[in-house]
Parts: structure tokens; sequence; C-alpha cells
């Protein structure tokens, strides 16, 4: 089956290892533009930490998509929203009160990409957020925001060792009605229960009329495994980790060798 839609992870996925474009990667993605295939940036990130790699990519307009916010929203290159599924004020008051409780760094974003804490002490993190994503870092208590106040996900964030210890409380306090995930060492994101990669992208699908066989995902690690599960072509970067590797349908090169613009030329280029 012919490849129309190519869904992208970005941190060790399409960046390298020091966070940059290699120039197979561009080129290799600028052919499957050319071809018609749909690239779509799927990651954690807000639209706004996205826009330098779709600038660099040549992705753009409105008939061109991102998956942003590990998948709560789903957007037009130019901002345009298709769908998105937030997080309620409640529970993003309980998420507050916890990371006071058990002295772990929390964070949330809203829709604009801007970083709320309640944290005085900013952890490094979420400073490092804040300029990854063109963020605006604000601190605030909830009481200080709307009763409306809504978010696209929260974020425990730091040091591994302690996110480790506090992930399984985490999963047994909000896990029946939150979406839960590690993603990467140094967050632990809490999302709405509809919300991950793999079913944003399969709605984007829908809404593009197109089939799972259809669509290629590369990715390298644990947010990455529904878009394996739905798409027809999954693969994973040879610097991912095992269950990563273990859910895809083929294994490329690391991210510092030229694996993803390998893949895409194997895999998706006529």
């Amino acid at each position: 089956m012919t490849i129309r839609l190519i869904a992208l992870d970005i941190d060790d996925t399409l960046l390298n290892s020091e966070g940059k474009l290699l120039a197979s990667t561009i080129t290799a993605v600028e052919k499957a533009v050319a071809q018609g295939i749909k690239v779509v940036l799927c990651t954690g990130r807000p639209l706004a930490g996205v826009a330098p790699y779709l600038k660099a990519l040549h992705i753009d307009g409105d008939d061109q998509y991102v998956i942003t916010y590990n998948g709560a929203v789903i957007e037009s290159v130019a901002g345009w929203v298709v769908s998105k599924h937030l997080v309620d004020n409640a529970d993003y008051r309980k998420m507050t009160a916890f990371g006071q409780e058990h002295h772990v760094p929390f964070n949330v974003l809203d829709e604009d990409s801007n970083i709320y804490t309640a944290d005085r002490d900013v952890n490094w993190v979420t400073v490092v957020q804040g300029w990854e994503n063109k963020a605006g870092l604000l601190i605030r208590d909830p009481e200080e925001l709307p009763a409306d106040f809504q978010i696209t996900k929260g974020l425990f964030v730091g040091d591994p060792k302690q996110l480790d210890a506090v992930e399984p409380l985490v999963e047994k306090t909000f896990g029946d009605h939150l979406y839960v995930i590690r993603a990467g060492e140094y967050f632990l994101e809490l999302m709405n229960p509809v919300v991950n990669k793999g079913q944003a992208l399969k709605d984007l699908a829908k809404i593009l009329k197109l089939d799972a066989s259809e669509v290629m995902a590369c990715g390298d690690e644990k947010n990455d495994l529904p878009m394996f599960d739905f798409v027809g072509t999954a693969v994973a970067m040879g610097n991912g980790s095992d269950e990563a590797k273990a859910h895809a349908n083929y294994v490329t090169g690391t991210n510092d060798e030229g694996g993803l613009a390998a893949a895409i030329e194997k895999y998706a280029l006529k």
C-alpha cells in the first residue's frame, strides 16, 4: 500500500542527540512533501515549539497538519484547530495539590503554549520547557486563574529518580480518569483520557480519508506506541527504547546516523 501520511515524533526521532535537524532528514522530508505525502509532526510540544522545525522542513499551509500536546490538539500548521481534548479545572487543581503535597515540581500548558506553575522555586526542567516551546512562563496559584481555566496537559517534572518513585502513586490517584504517560526521563504527563498520539493520528487519518495501511509512523519512546499500534508501517529509531522496537514493524538507524531519512526513503518514497 502506498504511504500517504508520515507521522514523526520530534525529540530523538526527527532531531539528533544535539536537538538539530540533519541535512539528510530535511532532504527526505522535502522529497516526501513533493510527492504529495502529508508529513505530520506528532509531539508533546505546543505549536510554538514546533514552528521552527516546520519552517526548516518547508511544511506550511492549512492543508498540512501537526499533532501537539501528545495528541490533545490536532491543528493545521497555520494554527487552525481541527480538534482538541482538554483537562478540566477540577483535575488541574487536584494535580497542583498533589505536586505540592509530595514535593514534586509540577506545571501545566494551556492552549496558547503558555506554561503555568504554582511552584515558587521553579524547576530547571520547567525553565527549559519554556525556552524550547517559545512559551510564556507564569507563576500562578489555581485560585488566581479563572474558574473555567482548562489545560492541555499537566506535567510532573524534574529528577528522573523522583519521577520513578512517584509514578505508581500518580497512576493510582489519576489513572482511573486521566491518561498518564511517562514521556522521556524528565516528564510524567497527565491528559484527557481520550488523548494519545495514536488516537489523534487515527482521527486525522479519518478526516483525510486515509486507511491505516497508508500511514507510517516513526518514534522512539513509550508515548509513540499508540501510533505504532494504529499505523500500517511502524518504524522505531535505533536509539529508541526496547519497548518501542518491540512494537515496531521495522527498526532503522539512530537519530545521529540518518536513521529517519533512511526509513522515509525505504518505506515511503516512490
